[in-house]
């Protein structure tokens, strides 16, 4: 007898996170600090955001879903966090170790919304880490701070509901005297039900990412990959042929799963009823990226140079959409802040471009023309790759609620996804403690194969954000970030927003306040 997934709902998911955050809160004593928990941190900020038509792109971009298309709105956020306690004295720290995250965000205005990015309980044994509910991920290797998002998993929606179990961080392999490490992760999702057409969907995700190089080391090699799949799921009637179909339903039985994970061809059994021809090919949305990077000491400065190669069908195993990917080069500056008016941190430059996807024809026969990937939409899954109306991957592969109506789309899914991007992000101080930060980008935006935008509109979009400490409430910090898009492919317009943050630890009941981290723009 085969057992649904299905049976195991997000509900279920979030009940057992909050049963855990409950339990683990009431041990957060005085008692128990003394045996050295982990300290548990608040934060919470106001803001509003204004604009004067759709918002900035880089205002809502890779913000994790927490900043609406529509303005103006007021926004709330608040949470508590506790991360694994730090080595002591002598350099050792815990085997077994626990941590929790509950950030909660609240929209007033044209948009209300009441949302969640992060809500999860963690624990780790050693080098192992299980987590379940949600987490602020981006995966891949990019620079993760100034970056115009990784292909596949860019922080640009809300964070899925996950079980996760893995290395969170880089970890020595034995007998390599740590000239080796890896890390890595295996998941288990769940999509939303709201407001998405084909429902009930699961996530599959895994990645494993390695090191050759001691973090002491002038200069490390970085390479792995993440594999992404949505299966499973029902669509209402009448929505999806009989021939990629069975009444709508897809195929999400437990028996299925294991070529899901490993991505097998030809399952398309025709005296199963629950698959069509189309699983021949594959179960589910196959979707992800194959990582190269490498970074050295130069002196004052760190070079990180990476190489992201996309895959979303055949076509990188054909070698034929080789000229699809994300480049980037990051400069960070590894000198001490001494007394410099300005001092710049950092500076990243990306290219991004996605419009070969194998060529412009599909011929399944013929290797060399198996093209039109079509990347972040499959003919099953016809939300795309989204969760929330919101791209999951790189936000510059755009839905058709984010672009200018008048543009030739076919929606759901994503109506742009061949693009040539170029992407520019700095980080300055200013007289030591004003934070600036600026993010500009300039793209050619070309629709889909079956549905091309005739002129490939450009689109420009920045954002500058300063941030200073104030004196206000025992210490805040004081944000703003002006964003403007002008082009065609989103609506022009300009946006502001304005926040005040507060963060501090929590301890024995009181708040102590230790702000110094900056606004989520």
């Amino acid at each position: 007898m085969q057992a649904a997934l299905s049976k195991v709902s997000t509900p279920t998911v979030y009940t057992v996170l909050f049963s855990f955050l409950c339990y683990f809160s009431s041990l957060t004593n005085g008692k128990l600090q003394a045996q050295n928990v982990p300290v548990n941190h608040y934060h919470f900020e106001v803001g509003s955001l204004l604009s004067t038509d759709q918002t900035p792109f880089w205002l809502r971009a890779n913000q994790y879903g927490i900043v609406p298309l529509k303005g103006p709105v007021v926004r709330l956020q608040g949470g508590v966090r506790a991360d694994y306690r730090a080595a002591d004295s002598t350099g050792r720290r815990p085997k077994v170790d626990w941590g929790y995250v509950l950030d909660a965000v609240a929209n007033v205005g044209v948009t209300n919304q009441l949302l969640l990015p992060e809500a999860h309980i963690k624990g780790r044994i050693g080098a192992f880490e299980l987590y379940v509910g949600r987490k602020r991920e981006i995966i891949g290797l990019v620079d993760t701070l100034l970056t115009s998002g990784a292909y596949a998993w860019s922080g640009n929606a809300l964070p899925i509901p996950k079980i996760q179990f893995g290395l969170y961080q880089y970890t020595a392999v034995p007998f390599t005297k740590g000239i080796v490490s890896i890390l890595g992760a295996y998941a288990h999702g769940w999509f939303e039900n709201n407001g998405r057409i084909v429902q009930n969907s699961f996530l599959h995700q895994k990645y494993a990412y390695g090191r050759l190089g001691k973090p002491s080391w002038p200069f490390r090699l970085y390479a792995g990959f993440n594999h992404e799949v949505v299966w499973a799921g029902q669509a209402p009637p009448g929505v999806l042929s009989d021939l990629i179909s069975v009444n709508g339903r897809l195929p999400s039985l437990l028996k299925y799963y294991p070529a899901v994970v490993f991505g097998l061809r030809g399952q398309g059994d025709r005296s199963d009823p629950n698959v069509t021809s189309l699983e021949d090919n594959r179960i589910g949305n196959h979707l992800g990226s194959i990582d190269l990077g490498a970074d050295v000491n130069l002196r004052n400065w760190n070079l990180y140079a990476y190489r992201q190669f996309l895959y979303d069908d055949g076509s990188l195993f054909y070698g034929t959409n080789l000229a699809d990917g994300l480049n980037g080069i990051r400069l960070k500056n590894r000198r001490k802040l001494a007394g410099e008016s300005f001092f710049l941190q950092q500076l990243t430059v990306e290219y991004l471009y996605t419009k070969s996807q194998g060529g412009s024809e599909f011929v399944i026969e013929d290797p060399e023309r198996r093209g039109q990937d079509n990347y972040f939409n499959q003919g099953q899954f016809i939300d795309g790759w989204t969760y929330y109306g919101r791209t999951i991957g790189t936000p510059f592969l755009a839905p058709a609620t984010e672009v200018r109506s008048l543009l030739p789309q076919q929606p759901p899914g994503i109506v742009n996804n061949r693009v040539s991007a170029v992407h520019v992000g700095a980080a300055a101080l200013v007289s030591g403690s004003i934070q600036v930060t600026t993010r500009l980008s300039l793209s050619r935006n070309f629709g889909l194969y079956s549905l091309p935008y005739p002129d490939a509109p450009t689109q420009f979009s920045g954002v500058v954000t300063i941030a200073l400490p104030v004196s206000a409430f025992g210490g805040t910090v004081l944000s703003s970030s002006l964003g403007v898009d002008v082009g065609g492919l989103l609506p022009n317009s300009v946006g502001v927003y304005v926040g005040l943050r507060k963060t501090g630890l929590l301890t024995q009941g009181r708040a102590m306040a230790t702000d110094k981290q900056l606004s989520t723009h």
